[in-house]
């Protein structure tokens, strides 16, 4: 690298994840709903499928055949650990579509001492980290029959999250992501101020509300929580599979096609919000693509400035979009990689300040244990003061860290 008078950067990660413990709502939900609220059981597996984008597991009963794993059951879901939830440490070659438990996944998945270690392993100082069992915005309670009770299953990952995992074990080095009821933009607004209020800078959310058939962001339902995002400096975060369906091609069409154009959907998103003239009705809004990857950048702000010049009166964005869509970019969006040589040799048709890295521990695409020699090789063009920038100086920015790199709690 052109950065021998130094060493690579310490990592900021903004896109890990979390596999939450057993307890993280037992223990924090009424009592009356201990029986109905989310918890772990350990059962067969009867039969599982990821075909089309679909993921299909069904549990067996007590007493079956077949490979036991651990099951959150919450209402009529029942959902099981996979090894995909959690592959590090294991070679490719491992890395199947099967049921686990607890003790088959490396603990650094769930527990925050560990996690640190493992952290350390990889040069990652801080990382902020999305859910597993809620899905990566929360649709599992979204789609529950009792939104009391959803609601309070929102809230408690949320208390969970600030409290215990970026809690005092994790010394500033855990970042708090939290999750809103998405059913509700009014409830979802005071979710966002209520965390804000305890120092949470980032909010997840689904890159396809319809998909999930929740309003579109063309619409004015989600105003109240975009404001609310606006006024407390909230990003908004959206990863990949955040609106319960991965690109694909066909029904039958095997995860390997999925997992090629897992980008696809960031794109489609990213211009839904360019097109949307939220960001001029919330100049402060600042959204990020978590494993989205950043290649496919550069042709999209091309395309998309070209239809807003020449098409935009008959376009339907003639009176919300002032702007041509990469200005908009530049002020408000924010891509996200792990691996991707060839976004960071176009990283001028993208700008460096809207560029963030991760390391995706622990799915199987993660870079884990290796993410600074993946970010030495990929970067060794650039110079020491850019790859600062992305390796941590825009995540410090974006999500209002201590000059340390570190989450400061509440304000």
């Amino acid at each position: 690298m052109d950065t021998q008078e130094g060493t690579f950067p310490l990592i900021i990660s903004v896109d890990d994840h979390t596999v939450e413990p057993p307890d993280v709502w037992q223990s924090r939900l009424p009592r009356k709903y201990q029986d109905t609220g989310p918890r772990i059981v350990r059962a067969p597996l009867r039969e599982m499928s990821f075909l089309g984008g679909r993921f299909a597991p069904v549990m067996g009963s007590p007493g079956e055949d077949g490979p036991t794993g651990d099951w959150w059951i919450y209402e009529d879901l029942h959902r099981p650990l996979t090894r995909l939830d959690t592959a590090v440490g294991y070679s490719r070659d491992e890395i199947r579509l099967e049921v686990i438990t607890y003790q088959q996944m490396r603990a650094g998945s769930y527990d925050v001492p560990e996690r640190l270690a493992d952290m350390d392993v990889n040069h990652v100082q801080s990382a902020l980290c999305f859910p597993t069992f809620p899905r990566f915005c929360g649709q599992t309670f979204t789609e529950a029959k009792d939104r009391e009770l959803a609601l309070l299953c929102v809230q408690a990952y949320n208390d969970w999250m600030v409290e215990e995992w970026c809690g005092p074990l994790a010394r500033g080095r855990l970042i708090p992501l939290t999750l809103i009821p998405l059913w509700d933009a009014r409830l979802a607004a005071a979710e966002v101020r209520r965390n804000a209020a305890r120092g949470v800078r980032a909010v997840a959310f689904s890159e396809i509300p319809p998909h999930l058939g929740l309003p579109s962001v063309h619409t004015d339902d989600w105003d109240p929580f975009l404001a609310a995002c606006d006024e407390t400096g909230t990003v908004v975060a959206m990863h990949i599979g955040s609106s319960s369906r991965m690109p694909s091609t066909s029904a039958d069409a095997p995860p390997a096609v999925g997992s090629t154009i897992t980008f696809a959907n960031c794109c489609f998103s990213m211009v839904d919000w360019l097109m949307s003239g939220k960001f001029e009705r919330f100049p402060n809004l600042k959204v990020m693509y978590a494993e989205g990857q950043i290649g496919w950048i550069p042709y999209i702000l091309e395309r998309a400035d070209v239809v807003w010049e020449e098409n935009r009166a008959w376009g339907g964005v003639a009176d919300k979009v002032t702007r041509p869509p990469s200005e908009l970019f530049a002020g408000h969006v924010y891509g996200c990689f792990f691996d991707d040589a060839f976004g960071l040799r176009n990283l001028d048709a993208i700008g460096l300040g809207n560029v963030l890295y991760e390391t995706d521990y622990p799915h199987s695409d993660s870079t884990w244990p290796t993410s600074r020699e993946v970010g030495e090789a990929q970067m060794g063009h650039l110079d020491a003061d850019v790859v600062e920038r992305i390796v941590r100086g825009n995540a410090i920015d974006l999500l209002g860290l201590t000059p340390e790199g570190l989450w400061g709690g509440p304000r």
